[in-house]
């Protein structure tokens, strides 16, 4: 998904192997002393060049001699990558991670516990909504670096036809879905996949549910309870307006690139990368790309519908021979100055881990709805045993497609939550 997201804005590769210089005699006999190298793994596609050259060029200015050597890395394999490296005496010092995949590491002693660099770090100006991800029973284990989350992406001259304007309700959602309906039999109102997960849990959170609760010492699935099943009922409305499978995910066919351009799809519910590459399917095959962009509704107006926020941290080495060095280049990385250039790098494709860092995007644009809606983010729940829940078959997927097809919801909660406190518990 970030890969996508940040290809979608034309971000180039990373710089390796920058030199640094320094500032002070301490920190020169530090460095002499200490050192010489300092090794950064980043993801494909998440960090543009231009900003990566800024971050080591300040980094270089506070330590003379000392070089930081960044890696690209690929995402296919990239767990078990990163588990072997965490292992050996000369690991990475830092190193990006998913942000649901951080507390498995962390718990598992592979990453530095950072808790008394908050202040270091610059924590307290972090949005909560990022940091839930870095931290794990009271401990910081990262810094939040970016996120990314779902808008509504419609065909601004098919709402245009039917009268309907951008809804700031569920209730005027449907509405708005019953006149496209309407105006256009032959369209589907919304493309709506039955297995679209993490639009489900956004409207679980909306009811004060969740998708797997802490009970003890152990935890518990979260699907078999009256908020998961209202978050199925209205998801099964809105899957009503579709002619997209019941038992496939957004991505199964993609529906970015093999659904949306063939036409007849008034909205769809996507992410940054997906609308670009919408729209480049559609003008290669010769084609109109006209979209608008709204939050998922929330039940009422004054809040758009809570979403998943996904996206990537920053995390040091148990192991690094280089902590000090370390922190002092993830407090630059993930600091508010460059934070800022990292969002006007990437034009506001991403949300950065700091509100005082946005982007102000072009109004009307995914980036500027992805903002609104990215203020009500949350993440999956924070504990190492959930990679297991998303191991295919994912149990949430079929929870939905059974509800789908007609079975009881608290039955097939039931079911489902039995299969989750199996796995998370591992």
């Amino acid at each position: 998904m970030k890969r996508k997201l940040i290809a979608a804005v034309g971000v180039a590769g990373m710089v390796i192997g920058l030199a640094a210089c320094g500032n002070g005699d301490d920190d020169k006999a530090k460095a002499d002393a200490g050192p010489k190298e300092i090794t950064v793994w980043v993801m494909d596609g998440s960090a543009p060049k231009a900003w990566i050259d800024e971050v080591n060029k300040e980094f270089s200015a506070k330590h003379p001699g000392v070089t930081v050597k960044v890696e690209e890395q690929k995402w296919t394999g990239i767990q078990e990558k990163v588990t072997t490296a965490l292992s050996e005496n000369t690991p990475p010092d830092v190193l990006e991670l998913g942000n649901t995949q951080t507390a498995g590491y962390a718990v598992t002693g592979g990453l530095a516990d950072l808790t008394k660099d908050k202040a270091q770090l610059g924590a307290d100006a972090w949005q909560k909504s990022m940091l839930a991800s870095a931290e794990v029973e009271g401990k910081l284990y990262s810094a939040p670096w970016y996120a990314a989350n779902r808008v509504v992406i419609y065909d601004k001259k098919a709402f245009a036809k039917a009268g309907v304007t951008p809804p700031t309700t569920r209730d005027e959602w449907v509405a708005g879905l019953e006149k496209l309906k309407a105006a256009d039999p032959a369209s589907q109102p919304i493309y709506l996949p039955g297995q679209s997960w993490y639009v489900l849990a956004g409207l679980i959170w909306d009811e004060g549910g969740d998708l797997a609760v802490k009970d003890g010492s152990k935890w518990k699935g979260g699907l078999g309870t009256p908020q998961a099943a209202s978050a199925m009922d209205f998801y099964k409305k809105l899957q009503s307006f579709s002619t997209a499978p019941k038992d496939k995910d957004e991505a199964t066919p993609q529906q970015s690139t093999d659904i949306v351009p063939k036409g007849g799809v008034a909205s769809w519910i996507g992410l940054g990368w997906e609308a670009g590459g919408a729209e480049k399917a559609l003008k290669d095959a010769g084609k109109e790309a006209d979209f608008g962009y709204f939050p998922i509704p929330g039940k009422t107006a004054d809040k758009s519908g809570t979403v998943f926020l996904g996206g990537s941290n920053l995390a040091i080495a148990e192991r690094s021979k280089n902590k000090e060095l370390a922190k002092e280049w993830l407090a630059l990385a993930a600091g508010k100055d460059q934070m800022t250039k990292y969002a006007a790098e990437t034009k506001g494709a991403l949300l950065p881990n700091q509100a005082g860092a946005n982007f102000t995007p072009a109004a009307g644009s995914f980036a500027e709805a992805m903002g609104k809606a990215g203020a009500n983010g949350k993440i999956t729940p924070v504990t190492a045993g959930w990679a297991n829940v998303e191991t295919e078959p994912n149990p949430i997927k079929e929870f939905m497609t059974k509800v789908l097809k007609g079975e009881d919801a608290a039955k097939a909660g039931a079911d489902a939550d039995a299969e989750i406190a199996k796995r998370i518990n591992k």
